[in-house]
């Protein structure tokens, strides 16, 4: 079923309130006084509230309407926000230099506005002490507490204990810092790349510029050495060796 609205020649009612192409209420007229007007001034005539009793129309220029719509829905799917929840995994007995490592993943996560899902897995013996989990999560919990917060406190899980952390800012906001972040790098590499091509360029003309000299000055002895060995005759050396 098509949702596009009716226009021009399919709206066929036998009454319709009018609405001008500048928002003016023109009041209720037929549909055939409703369709001149609009072709008077090359307009389309668009059913806007079919619903309504009569219908309500307004003349506007419908392909513009639609490019202007189709650009308004993507950028309305551009910035929409996708709350995602990351998972990172850790061991009750956790290396400080592992810890640190994941550390930065929740950090990372939460800055980019998404949940973070911490799991603790406990094996063999590890299960009698879940105080190791629990220690474990409220030190992560505290040294995050600037970018998130505990959303869903720790709990046993059979062999492993969760947790959720939740971001501070939101995952709009997030992405709009992220993307002037981008627009930010953007402009200032870009006067260090027309830096650095400018510096290629002026590298690669010197050295062009030092081939061509070495060839101008080899080109006349090279010419020169070749005029004598064709003036010599062929076996010249060999007779003046004999003679001496």
């Amino acid at each position: 079923m098509s949702t596009e609205p009716r226009i021009n020649d399919r709206i066929r009612v036998p009454e319709v309130r009018l609405v001008g192409p500048n928002g003016e209420q023109v009041g209720i007229v037929s549909i055939q006084d409703a369709l001149r007007l609009a072709q008077e001034q090359d307009l389309d005539l668009v059913e806007v509230a079919a619903t309504a009793r009569p219908p309500v129309v307004k003349v506007m220029d419908y392909g513009k309407y639609k490019y202007e719509s189709a650009l308004k829905a993507r950028e309305a799917r551009k910035n929409q926000a996708h709350t995602v929840i990351k998972e990172m995994k850790l061991r009750p007995k956790i290396d400080p230099h592992d810890y640190e490592t994941k550390k930065g993943h929740v950090v990372r996560f939460l800055k980019a506005g998404d949940k973070v899902k911490i799991t603790i897995m406990f094996r063999g013996r590890e299960q009698s002490r879940p105080e190791l989990g629990r220690r474990l999560l409220s030190k992560l919990a505290e040294d995050v507490a600037e970018l998130g917060f505990v959303e869903f406190a720790p709990k046993q899980d059979g062999r492993n204990m969760i947790m959720v952390l939740g971001p501070h800012k939101k995952k709009t906001e997030a992405m709009a810092e992220a993307r002037a972040a981008k627009e930010e790098r953007k402009a200032g590499l870009g006067g260090r790349d027309a830096e650095s091509a400018e510096a290629v360029e002026q590298a690669e003309t010197t050295e062009a510029v030092e081939q061509t000299e070495a060839a101008v000055v080899a080109a006349p002895v090279e010419q020169a050495e070749a005029v004598v060995a064709a003036a010599v005759p062929a076996g010249a050396d060999q007779a003046t060796e004999e003679q001496s």
